[in-house]
């Protein structure tokens, strides 16, 4: 009886722990569901702040996720701290190719003052309001499988008879350590808003 009480005890402060910190516990980006077919959804997104650096590498062992997390944690001209947020928006989303990494400034600092930043690395830049096609999947998010997902949004966005307005981008909700099945990922790519919502006859 103990022991059953105690593996109880363990599994209830593991999993109290993932709820405080995973993305449950961050703001998370804004946005207005138009249209939902599945795994895919039309979304309209208000512009966002981003603090934003270059990157080589999408899991961001090459120091560009640790830039924005400094920022984020005082090395600002305020020296102001300021909360995680998701979703980590990766440019060049479907490669492990050179783009940007970008964390969403929040809300209530985008309303006052954002701090500058201390990295000439690190930059701040707005990420104009728009409407997105995204698919969402879970799992781990490896170059074949992002690749994948990708091509079923395109095939997607053409049969809707949407028009394609930018890059791909992807877009990461889960810290690390959030086992795959729990995980968000998702794939956006702004089309223009003017698009039709169904395929012209």
């Amino acid at each position: 009886m103990t022991f059953f009480v105690i593996m109880a005890a363990w599994a209830f402060l593991i999993y109290t722990g993932w709820k405080l910190t995973s993305r449950n516990a961050y703001e998370s980006a804004e946005y207005t569901v138009l249209k939902s077919d599945g795994d895919f959804e039309l979304r309209e997104y208000p512009e966002l702040m981003l603090a934003s650096t270059e990157m080589k590498s999408r899991q961001g062992n090459d120091g560009s996720f640790g830039r924005l997390f400094n920022y984020i944690s005082g090395s600002n001209a305020e020296n102001q701290k300021l909360s995680m947020t998701t979703p980590v928006f990766i440019e060049n989303g479907s490669s492990n190719a050179s783009g940007k990494m970008g964390f969403v400034i929040p809300k209530q600092i985008t309303e006052t003052r954002i701090p500058r930043p201390d990295s000439e690395r690190v930059e701040l830049v707005k990420r104009p309001a728009g409407v997105f096609a995204t698919i969402r999947f879970s799992g781990r998010d490896d170059q074949q499988t992002v690749g994948q997902k990708q091509a079923l949004l395109e095939q997607w966005i053409q049969t809707e008879g949407y028009v394609v307005e930018g890059e791909p981008e992807f877009a990461g909700y889960d810290p690390p350590w959030t086992p795959g099945p729990f995980r968000r990922n998702e794939i956006l790519i702004r089309i223009r808003e003017e698009s039709p919502l169904a395929p012209q006859e």
